[in-house]
């Protein structure tokens, strides 16, 4: 801008840029006997942690990888994955974080969309390679991850076991500087139709996102994340790098703990074993942990989840609180790194009863230090701040992706007008909490009038009888949409859960002027299971698919 003045720069001064390693220094020097733990396989500190890192780069340097390439990765979450979290962008090269849950079709097509030249997999996906591998298209390098003592037969020409491989490694490696704006990671996100789209962050981006995240969940009033708690995602390391809480984990010298592949028992056990304080996950994968039968015996009490990915319905909110587990509800997207809010209690709410902190809970929140959001019309104008115009949410900070990789079309079409369009439609309340009502893609038109299918799953999650709901909107000659409900009943309940029951049940909202005889459902059906999709929220796509000819 005109008349603005650069600072003056001494030939002699270091530039310092934004990397990944530099979020290394501290927890080196104020934590470094702290322990990382794989299952009950692996325990070592971040010592061990730093010079594997080391090794591991080194190990890759000599099969040939150079800044600009990209390395895939096909883990659960694991000590392993967290490294190359780290080594591989602090090479300059890229890490493709491989969604393990696509199809064999749409992981080909990601691989070779990414030009993935050195695959690191887990033994588990060795099937899943050997019947794409002669589709690769640049891949040279396949490096087996194994658990187990022994190699399983496979007919991918393995050039080295990761242990292995390190054992023989240099674990001194003089990590290069360049380019903050450098790419650290791609992976890929799936849509309604057409092929994964690839988001990608650089390492300010990402350097960035770990401050403001770290700043938000420990700066602010409780629930806090600081560096005594025990740290155990449940969210995978392939989605959005876990949220990039492992980055925070990390910068904050936590103890560390990673459970390999989601089994509700196996993640109750270490959460006991190991004494983990905070997690994240999706509705979903709480519903799973809670429901588990050895829960009643594990105390969760004081346990702190941040909650993403969909909406939390008040049922599974107050069946939580009432185990004692903290809940942090947040808001983001594959596009924004993602965390762009975060519902935290402000200090006159402290006080409040659990009902009204629970409804201020489950909101989304209010944004996170360096997000401008704003809820916008049609014509993208912005929307008071009265908890009741609803528009969509656009936004704009330093960490968003800034377009799909190779698609310049499509990233024009997320950025138009110079703010990222999320596609979530939601108000904003005057104390500046973030309330999503739907998708776009989900929300649900009929007879003229809009129904937030999130709404209805909200009330009727508080029947006891409900384990989990979806609404969807189903096709209607007269009307355009019509929604419908599915409910998986929750086992041992004394309550019914037939349809005629439910239907009651929401009378009662309706009577109380809560919501309109009009967005009751048409139909509701009762199911064994509800389908999710690859990261573990309801797939509406796909019950839409299922109850569309019913």
């Amino acid at each position: 801008m005109e008349g603005t003045r650069l600072i003056p720069r001494t030939p002699s001064a270091y530039a310092y840029p934004l990397l990944i390693k530099q979020l290394l220094h501290t927890p080196l020097l104020y934590a470094p006997d702290e322990e990382i733990v794989y299952r009950e396989l692996v325990r070592h500190t971040y010592r061990d942690f730093y010079a594997r890192i080391n090794r591991l780069a080194s190990a890759l340097t000599s099969l040939g990888v150079r800044p600009g390439d990209t390395v895939a990765v096909l883990d659960w979450d694991s000590h392993r994955y967290l490294e190359c979290f780290y080594a591989v962008p602090m090479l300059g090269a890229v890490l493709h974080t491989v969604n393990i849950r696509l199809s064999p079709e749409q992981i080909l097509f990601t691989m070779n969309h990414a030009e993935d030249t050195v695959v690191l997999a887990h033994q588990d996906f060795l099937p899943l390679l050997e019947g794409i591998a002669s589709k690769l298209e640049t891949v040279q390098t396949f490096i087996l991850l194994l658990d187990d003592s022994e190699r399983p037969p496979t007919s991918l020409p393995l050039t080295a076991e990761y242990e292995e491989m390190l054992k023989r490694a240099d674990d001194s490696f003089d990590f290069p500087d360049f380019e903050e704006d450098t790419q650290a990671t791609v992976f890929y996100t799936t849509g309604t139709t057409g092929d994964p789209k690839g988001v990608y962050f650089s390492h300010r981006q990402l350097v960035l996102h770990t401050l403001a995240a770290g700043m938000m969940l420990g700066c602010f009033r409780e629930p806090r994340f600081q560096s005594g708690d025990v740290y155990m995602p449940i969210t995978p390391m392939f989605h959005v790098h876990a949220w990039g809480i492992p980055y925070v984990a990390t910068l904050l010298g936590v103890k560390q703990v990673y459970p390999g592949l989601y089994e509700a028992g196996k993640l109750l056990k270490l959460i006991e074993k190991e004494k983990v304080t905070f997690s994240h996950c999706v509705p979903t994968l709480l519903h799973m942990i809670l429901s588990d039968p050895m829960a009643s015996k594990v105390d969760l009490n004081g346990w702190k989840v941040n909650i993403g990915g969909s909406a939390l319905s008040k049922g599974l909110a107050r069946a939580a609180m009432e185990r004692g587990v903290k809940l942090i509800a947040g808001y983001g997207m594959s596009e924004t790194c993602p965390i762009l809010t975060a519902a935290l209690l402000k200090p006159f709410m402290l006080d409040w009863d659990i009902e009204r902190r629970l409804d201020v809970q489950r909101k989304a929140g209010f944004p996170i230090p360096l997000v401008d959001l704003r809820v916008v019309d049609e014509t993208g104008d912005p929307l008071p701040r009265d908890g009741s115009s609803a528009g969509e949410i656009v936004v704009r900070s330093p960490w968003l992706t800034q377009g799909y990789f190779k698609e310049p079309q499509k990233s024009e079409e997320l950025w138009r007008g110079g703010w990222l369009h999320t596609g979530d439609i939601a108000t904003i309340d005057q104390e500046g909490y973030v309330q999503i009502t739907d998708r776009l893609k989900d929300v649900i038109k009929s007879g003229g009038e809009w129904i937030s299918s999130l709404e209805i799953e909200s009330l009727m999650s508080q029947h006891e009888a409900v384990s989990e709901v979806a609404v969807v909107g189903i096709n209607d000659e007269r009307w355009g949409e019509r929604p419908i409900a599915v409910v998986v009943p929750k086992l041992g309940s004394k309550a019914r859960a037939s349809e005629e029951d439910l239907r009651a049940f929401l009378d009662k909202f309706v009577n109380e002027g809560l919501i309109s005889k009009w967005s009751v459902p048409d139909r509701i059906y009762l199911v064994n299971e509800i389908p999710k999709t690859s990261v573990g929220k309801m797939d509406k796509k796909e019950v839409k698919k299922q109850f569309e000819k019913k």
